[in-house]
């Protein structure tokens, strides 16, 4: 079983920037492709990023494509999303995601992933 735990959420002005961090449990982290997703309220949650096990590929919603970008540290067990030009519709609690599968395609679906942390709230004031 894997934890992941969310952090970096919080308040910005529209145009600002957050850097939110995810940390993994367990010792299988490089393995794994990692994912953010998000969840407005009373919408459903939408893929945002996902990047694969050695960082050699990423994929990004058309919405954020230019504005955010992911990373990890295999070393730290750590997944990151910085996120620059925020907008207001950028509010929602964003989860990271781990697919055990490792899969280079980077999915996109929500059911595609094993893992999922706690959410973290980003509230983007205009």
């Amino acid at each position: 079983q894997v934890q992941l735990v969310e952090s970096g959420g919080g308040l910005v002005q529209a145009g600002g920037s957050l850097r939110l961090s995810c940390a993994a449990s367990g010792r299988a982290f490089s393995t794994y492709a990692m994912g953010w997703f998000r969840q407005a309220l009373g919408k459903e949650r939408e893929f945002v990023a996902a990047i694969s096990r050695g960082s050699s590929f990423r994929n990004y919603a058309d919405s954020v494509k230019g504005r955010f970008s992911i990373s990890r540290d295999n070393a730290k067990n750590t997944v990151y999303l910085q996120m620059n030009s925020l907008k207001p519709e950028d509010t929602a609690v964003y989860y990271c995601a781990a697919d055990r599968s490792g899969n280079y395609g980077l999915p996109r679906g929500v059911g595609e992933y094993d893992y999922w942390g706690q959410g973290t709230q980003v509230t983007v004031s205009s």
